[in-house]
């Protein structure tokens, strides 16, 4: 069982920035869009951000865009939030696109 881990997290505060990081091991990222997915208490998970394995034409969920910014190292990947909004309180997970990889989850929790 590939197992991704998410590294980052935390508590923030509204208006602030918080970073996440996401490791794939060895080659399973190779040739793999990674996302980043969330899922507040009571809601669905929903769909962030997507970066593919060349790191360009990026997507992002209407609600994070223009505040959230995603990126890749080869199997590293990174969520950078800024201007956070306690609506972005959720735990917060890894996958690789088409693959049943998850990472176990991080907590992100924003303070008003």
């Amino acid at each position: 069982q590939v197992q991704l881990v998410e590294l980052g997290g935390g508590l923030g505060q509204a208006g602030g920035s918080l970073r996440l990081s996401c490791v794939a091991p060895g080659r399973t990222s190779n040739g793999r869009d990674m996302e980043w997915y969330r899922q507040a208490p009571g809601k669905e998970r929903e769909f962030v951000a997507r970066v593919p394995w060349s790191g360009d034409n990026t997507y992002y969920a209407d609600s994070v865009k223009g505040r959230f910014t995603i990126s890749r190292d080869k199997n590293t990947g990174y969520l950078q939030m800024n201007s956070l909004k306690p609506a972005d309180t959720a735990t917060y997970y890894c996958h690789l696109r088409l693959t049943n990889y998850w990472g176990q989850g991080t907590q992100v929790t924003v303070s008003s």
